[in-house]
């Protein structure tokens, strides 16, 4: 934790800070206004990917460079598609097809707004998109890793435009797409399986390990792909939901968790993907690094203001925090002093 404060999150913000002046001087007042309320309002997912920089050794700060530029990538698209002018699922694709390209170094960016009207972001994407390309093209061991990064951006994609179309179409677009996938994950339901491809957790450790050593295999690869999709994954994305189920029914946005029969199988299937998912890190290098953070992602969702703000979530929240013991409750108030420090 003193590494990440005292070098992380220092060089995440300087990097952030880069990318907010650039989405200030988006010409289209509607691409601007997405853009910087995905920094503004989504500045952990970037502090808490970050994490990952530290398996790269000395070269963290090109690690902590790609993260930010990636995450900013997601949450952005995130915005877009949210609140979007939009119900196209063409227009989607297409925005998303930026997350394949920046992991595939040399690969020539597109059009990506070519099926929406607001158009003009002054070459913001593009610009993100070339940081990352430039970024990976300095890990060593990328080439090794590049296979299962894409697999991941795609599975992301995926999602993305099957969960922002037009309401009537989400569900039965995601049960087929699971139905399509079902005997390459465990047991789980389709709305677990979605969460599972919702997060960037797998490529940024993927990524941080390619920078850090000379070689690697397609196989290591796979191995720690495995390690984080779908269990860490899924738990990332379901945590995120958890502390978000008022604001999304407020907004009318589709939530995995609204589909859990009742509150308990909510809370006894997250208590099962913590379980599972540290059942999938014991094989990897570094196993224990990636069991605390494991028992972070689960107390740093909780630290939020939304679940202090809210008596029944506060109260669900202490059981998960029970289940991952005293590292997470250490994570847990480690998360709330920060946040209350910072003002986050």
């Amino acid at each position: 934790m003193y590494k990440v404060y005292k070098h992380v999150i220092p060089v995440v913000h300087e990097y952030l800070a880069e990318w907010r002046k650039k989405a200030e001087e988006i010409p289209n007042e509607e691409l601007r206004t997405q853009a910087l309320m995905s920094i503004d309002s989504k500045t952990f997912h970037c502090e808490g990917g970050a994490i990952y920089a530290l398996l790269s050794g000395d070269g963290f700060r090109e690690v902590v460079r790609f993260i930010v530029a990636y995450q900013t990538i997601s949450d952005y698209l995130d915005n877009l598609c949210d609140r979007s002018t939009s119900l196209d699922p063409a227009d989607f694709r297409a925005l998303h097809e930026s997350m394949p390209d920046a992991l595939t170094e040399g690969a020539k960016v597109r059009d990506y707004y070519r099926f929406r009207d607001e158009k003009d972001d002054g070459g913001y994407l593009t610009s993100l998109v070339k940081t990352c390309q430039e970024c990976i093209g300095h890990f060593p061991s990328y080439p090794a890793v590049q296979q299962e990064t894409v697999k991941l951006a795609n599975l992301y994609s995926d999602l993305q435009v099957h969960k922002h179309v037009k309401e009537e179409e989400r569900v039965p677009r995601l049960t087929t797409w699971f139905d399509h996938h079902k005997q390459s994950v465990g047991p789980m339901r389709w709305y677990e399986f979605s969460a599972s491809s919702g997060s960037t957790l797998g490529i940024f450790c993927l990524a941080s390990y390619s920078a850090g050593k000379q070689s690697m295999t397609p196989e290591e690869a796979i191995e720690i792909k495995k390690g984080y999709f779908p269990w860490v994954q899924g738990l990332h994305i379901l945590m995120d939901y958890f502390i978000d189920q008022e604001e999304d029914r407020e907004e009318g946005d589709l939530n995995f968790c609204f589909y859990y029969k009742n509150e308990e199988d909510m809370l006894s299937r997250m208590e099962h993907f913590f379980k599972e998912a540290d059942k999938s890190l014991r094989p990897l290098p570094d196993s224990s690094f990636h069991r605390l953070i494991n028992n972070g992602l689960i107390a740093i969702y909780l630290a939020d203001d939304k679940v202090k703000k809210d008596p029944a979530l506060k109260k669900k929240g202490k059981r998960l925090i029970r289940s991952g013991g005293a590292s997470t409750l250490f994570f847990y108030l480690n998360g709330w002093m920060y946040r209350t420090k910072s003002g986050t």
